[in-house]
């Protein structure tokens, strides 16, 4: 009895401090979302990926804020972009213009959408029971649902991705393979454009991914993420497009920068 009680209290213990983790992070993006909501541009925090210390309570919180339009968005990219990207990933030309073709059939964003008896045959030849829904992506793993996807090639372009940034990335992107794939796009003449009206970010309008690593009491450890955007045109100055929790016990880097871990 006294060993099972005792495990039953530090099992209490652990729920504790793992909420008082979970509330002092979320608190933490709370008032990184305060602060780019400041009509003072000069007192806002930069969104450059760089880590930030705050303090919720008595728990120590790291803060990140990058920019979504330092990402690919696949459901709004061109098609020389995407292909660019697959390029500097990895894959052969062939293969990288396969699969921008097939994911342009997923998120209908082809020039010329193919006929829906085509699509049909050509997944049920590559023994899969569905065809593509002709819609932007829910989430990003729904890549790996795209005829002549592999894990190896999603794995490769998965960091790149967004789904939440504009057609056009930002050229000051801090991503290498952003920039790698912006300037071979640009070398083959065919440029960046995204598709025409769709997730195109007003100028000014920002869209900032907030992750914060909450260190709290007895070793607790929790990742939180948001994704919001700011801008005057909003009710309240923000707008909140994502939020929740990673599995893992580091704030995953900025492509280039190390994670941060304590």
């Amino acid at each position: 009895m006294a060993a099972s009680g005792r495990t039953e209290i530090r099992i209490a213990g652990n729920l504790v401090s793992n909420s008082v983790a979970l509330a002092a992070a979320d608190g933490a993006i709370y008032e990184a979302i305060f602060n780019l909501s400041d009509p003072r541009p000069e007192r806002r925090w930069p969104i450059d990926g760089s880590a930030r210390r705050v303090v919720i309570g008595r728990t120590e919180v790291i803060l990140r804020l990058e920019d979504e339009a330092s990402w690919i968005n696949p459901s709004s990219a061109s098609p020389a972009l995407l292909e660019a990207l697959l390029r500097v990933s990895g894959s052969d030309p062939e293969t990288a213009r396969r699969l921008v073709a097939a994911i342009g059939d997923w998120v209908g964003s082809a020039a010329v959408p193919r006929p829906q008896g085509a699509l049909v045959a050509e997944y049920q030849a590559a023994g899969l029971d569905y065809v593509p829904p002709g819609e932007p992506l829910q989430t990003l793993d729904e890549l790996n649902r795209v005829v002549g996807m592999t894990p190896e090639i999603f794995a490769a372009i998965r960091p790149h991705l967004t789904l939440f940034g504009p057609g056009d990335p930002s050229p000051t992107s801090n991503d290498p393979a952003v920039v790698a794939a912006l300037a071979l796009a640009a070398q083959a003449g065919a440029g960046a454009a995204g598709v025409p009206g769709v997730s195109q970010t007003p100028p000014d309008v920002s869209i900032v991914r907030i992750t914060a690593l909450a260190s709290g009491p007895g070793n607790a450890r929790i990742v939180r993420f948001a994704v919001i955007r700011t801008g005057a045109a909003g009710p309240q100055g923000y707008s909140v497009l994502a939020w929740g929790g990673l599995p893992n016990t580091e704030i995953p880097a900025a492509p280039g920068r190390p994670p941060l871990t304590r």
